[in-house]
């Protein structure tokens, strides 16, 4: 039943009205535009056959040993991002920020290559394979609920890992979702994918909220003692039989 009533809520993201309400009384609903990338994975291709020790002698930002990786590894500062070129012309962009950084380091890398005495490069098939971005709840999360109610889709194991790993299925990515109300997201094609991803699941993150109580509403040991003889607050959380009610 959990696991019914858990596809339920992500094929009506908005149809958990009791549980926006709640989160609006916790402060600022985090809105999907708060989500931030942190790296995209993307390929492309030369079109032709690159000579990597040809390239890593011309090269000043390469560097290439086939014992231990079968690419030339290749940086720039702008947009800062990694190149791995492989003899095949397959390149794979990674670390930009966003998809237009990841297009352009791509074209740059593309005629790096082309300078250095490669002529017949060709930049095409530009994709991109994988984004990783972060967002918050600004809540804390009983995980081991989010687990139980949906055991179908997510898998805990604080022994092994501290976050919750969430498999959604329509955007298709993971989600890694920690105590403290950060989420990992990665595996999106793109930002669109995280947007509808994170809103799909603030309403589920919701419902198993953690609640802090604050040190006013614990009862103390000690009663109205600890607050010369003002903890009438403390004493009714006591109890009849507390000692809050002997500092009257």
């Amino acid at each position: 039943s959990s696991s019914s009533s858990s596809s339920s809520s992500f094929s009506h993201p908005h149809a958990v009205p009791a549980a926006s309400h709640s989160a609006s009384s916790t402060g600022a609903h985090p809105t999907s535009g708060d989500i931030k990338i942190q790296n995209v994975v993307a390929t492309c291709s030369l079109q032709c056959k690159v000579d990597q020790r040809l390239l890593c002698q011309k090269a000043r930002n390469a560097e290439y040993n086939p014992k231990r990786f079968a690419a030339v590894i290749m940086r720039i500062r702008e947009p800062k991002s990694t190149a791995l070129i492989f003899g095949s012309g397959k390149v794979v962009v990674l670390g930009a920020k966003s998809e237009a950084e990841s297009r352009i380091a791509a074209r740059k890398y593309a005629k790096i290559v082309q300078m250095c005495e490669h002529p017949h490069v060709k930049w095409k098939d530009f994709k991109v394979n994988n984004m990783v971005g972060v967002a918050n709840c600004n809540f804390p999360i009983r995980l081991e609920g989010l687990v139980l109610s949906h055991a179908k889709f997510s898998s805990y194991e604080p022994e092994l890992f501290p976050g919750l790993i969430y498999r959604l299925a329509k955007p298709k990515l993971v989600l890694l979702i920690f105590v403290s109300g950060k989420i990992v997201m990665t595996g999106a094609k793109t930002v669109n994918d995280m947007h509808v991803a994170f809103e799909k699941m603030y309403p589920v993150l919701v419902e198993h909220k953690k609640e802090v109580l604050s040190t006013l509403d614990m009862p103390s040991k000690h009663g109205a003692a600890e607050n010369g003889g003002k903890g009438k607050t403390l004493a009714l959380t006591a109890g009849p039989s507390g000692k809050g009610g002997q500092g009257r």
